[in-house]
């Protein structure tokens, strides 16, 4: 991308950010995990709500949303020995869970919408998923029901 590319580029209506996500419950890329692996899975999630939310948005609004944890789904079974020590195993007792706080904004920047929301999905393995090769399916489908739900529009 060029410097002026980017000049012309408008910023995102939508904002992520992590609070302290070295103390996020679940976001290793493996059983010992690592700051870089964490990093790159985060940013695929701020990638994604980027851009499912800014279609939903109308136009002026802004979404902030700051994650206060992350939890994936699966978890590293240490019992299994050390050749499934970077395996994921992922059954119905890890879904995926959230907690996060968000304002949406309109064009003046008057708060709409705020507040703290919790979420988690105990039927995680039961869905129908179009990319079963993307490790973050399951949070991503999470996440993409929240936004809909609370971006919708009203017509």
């Amino acid at each position: 991308m060029h410097a002026a590319e980017k000049s012309d580029a408008k910023p995102s209506p939508v904002s992520v950010n992590f609070f302290q996500p070295e103390k996020f419950m679940d976001v290793r890329d493996s059983m010992m995990g690592s700051d870089k692996g964490r990093d790159a899975i985060l940013e695929e999630l701020r990638r994604f709500i980027t851009t499912r939310a800014e279609p939903l948005l109308p136009p002026g609004h802004t979404l902030s949303l700051t994650f206060l944890d992350v939890d994936l789904a699966g978890d590293y079974e240490f019992w299994r020995g050390p050749n499934m020590q970077d395996v994921r195993i992922v059954k119905d007792i890890y879904p995926p869970r959230f907690l996060f706080r968000f304002v949406i904004k309109d064009d003046a920047g008057k708060v709409l919408k705020e507040g703290e929301r919790r979420l988690t999905d105990l039927g995680f393995m039961q869905r129908l998923t179009i990319d079963r090769q993307d490790p973050l399916r399951y949070e991503k489908d999470l996440l993409g029901d929240w936004l809909r739900s609370e971006l919708r529009r009203k017509r």
